[in-house]
């Protein structure tokens, strides 16, 4: 299964221990930036897009469980609006 990050309906969950809210995220992202330099050399940039995006890791912060991460339904989306009792 191809690892992928929650869209906007969607968040993380850890199957194992619940956490919402804490993960290590391992990705490799290829961006294509304008830049703008100053004339004392110091660059800022803008107009950031993401050429490609690939997810190597979703690991649990907490308990370090990397094959039960989820994506589970957002509060807003329906989902469910707390964390389990178990970590409250």
């Amino acid at each position: 299964m191809a690892l992928s990050l929650p869209d906007n309906l969607h968040r993380l969950r850890c199957g194992r221990c619940g956490n919402l809210t804490r993960f290590d995220v391992v990705r490799t992202t290829k961006v294509k930036e304008f830049w703008h330099v100053d004339m004392s050399g110091e660059p800022s940039t803008e107009s950031p897009e993401t050429l490609d995006e690939s997810i190597s890791l979703i690991a649990c912060r907490w308990c370090g469980a990397t094959d039960e991460v989820e994506h589970v339904l957002r509060p807003s989306a329906g989902g469910a609006d707390s964390e389990p009792d178990s970590i409250k």
